[in-house]
């Protein structure tokens, strides 16, 4: 029981994470379960930090949130820190992903923005 109370702070965290992209894409549970083929039931277990999803759903859902699956299994505590080599990109992808105040065509613009100068500077 140790080990699963270990998990407990970060499955919430990840959770709300979910929760907040899924409001922001304003889908509903329902919604997000047709998009990723995962029982809305499960969906609201893995909100409320009651299981640790799969691989599978975890990409499942980065795909229908337009999020990159990096970003989530971030969140979700899978990786390490060290393992991060293009955090500053990284950063700026999620940051811009994770700003309530624009739409979701704006943060793909801008997202497109961010990377065709990084290809520029790299290039």
């Amino acid at each position: 029981m140790a080990s699963e109370d270990q998990w407990d702070p970060r499955l919430r965290q990840l959770g709300e994470y979910i929760r907040m992209q899924r409001h922001m894409a304003d889908l509903s549970l329902r919604g997000l379960s047709e998009l990723t083929q995962v029982s809305n039931a499960y969906l609201s277990q893995l909100e409320r930090g009651l299981h640790q999803p799969s691989l599978r759903v975890l990409q499942s859902i980065a795909e229908a949130l337009n999020l990159s699956a990096e970003t989530l299994v971030s969140q979700a505590g899978l990786t390490r820190p060290d393992s991060q080599s293009d955090s500053p990109t990284r950063d700026t992808e999620t940051a811009i992903r994770n700003d309530p105040a624009l739409t979701s065509e704006e943060r793909d613009a801008l997202i497109r923005v961010y990377h065709s100068f990084i290809q520029t500077r790299s290039g």
